[in-house]
């Protein structure tokens, strides 16, 4: 099996947990509960209308948030037990939301439109070797003058070991990681599932804004903050409301990013 296909199997075990879990809480989100963050909220502006592309979007969770916010929506990602919850949740809710089992390096093979937005957030670039394969895909999905809106977990955060107690990982990109893991990142790690391997890849901030904007987009907007918007590590405290940071390294290190850019001037 190659690295994707490896992935995509660690995926598709964790999705049942997660359908299950406090982290996701799919009961509140089906009775109207606002499952998308602060940090993207601030940056999404109105959505009536527009046509978003939602990239590694998991079981469509944020997808449907989206939706429920008035934009037209379509998800993609490569788990295929995740999408058939997605369609499942989108029937439950009555919303007209079109998802795409598909690996997002093939999206522009399997989507014969653009978008106003191309949409992906938080734990998705790091399953990717080649961000230049991903920038591609994303300007071949833009509508001229849209834009991407990326919010993810900062590479510092990457070279911690699990507890973070030592650096373990380069800050640059270099040779996969390779983990074996019988846990996930929900509700404290304390479900064990059955053993998987996953292969992961750290990207520096330059790795991922160079491919954009060689890409012909332009940065409108960039931010790092020292919080992530989930509990999902390890040491981990809240230390404002919804605002969560690592035990001894509170306010040392940036721990998220948002960016936006747009195609075109």
């Amino acid at each position: 099996m190659d690295y994707f296909e490896r992935n995509r199997s660690a995926w598709d075990k964790r999705v049942p947990l997660h359908l299950t879990s406090r982290f996701y809480d799919v009961d509140g989100f089906l009775l109207g509960k606002e499952v998308l963050r602060p940090i993207e909220l601030a940056l999404l502006g109105d959505l009536q209308g527009k046509s978003v592309l939602h990239l590694q979007c998991h079981f469509g969770q944020d997808t449907l948030a989206l939706a429920r916010r008035g934009a037209r929506v379509t998800g993609v990602d490569f788990s295929p037990v995740a999408i058939e919850n997605a369609e499942r949740l989108a029937r439950e809710l009555g919303i007209d939301a079109h998802f795409v089992c598909a690996n997002v390096l093939d999206t522009p093979e399997r989507i014969g439109e653009t978008f106003d937005l191309v949409y992906t957030t938080y734990g998705v670039l790091g399953w990717l070797p080649d961000l230049s394969a991903w920038a591609r895909v994303v300007r071949s999905m833009l509508k001229p003058g849209a834009s991407l809106l990326l919010v993810e977990f900062h590479p510092v955060l990457w070279m911690f070991d699990d507890a973070f107690q030592t650096v373990s990982y380069p800050y640059f990109n270099g040779p996969p990681i390779v983990e074996k893991k019988d846990t996930t990142y929900t509700d404290g790690r304390t479900t064990t599932l059955q053993p998987f391997e996953e292969i992961t890849w750290n990207h520096s901030l330059e790795e991922v804004i160079a491919p954009l904007i060689g890409e012909g987009l332009r940065i409108t907007h960039f931010q790092e903050y020292p919080f992530s918007p989930y509990p999902c590590f390890n040491s981990i405290i809240e230390t404002a409301p919804g605002a969560y940071q690592i035990v001894g390294l509170e306010g040392k290190i940036p721990m998220v990013y948002s960016l936006m850019a747009t195609l075109g001037h």
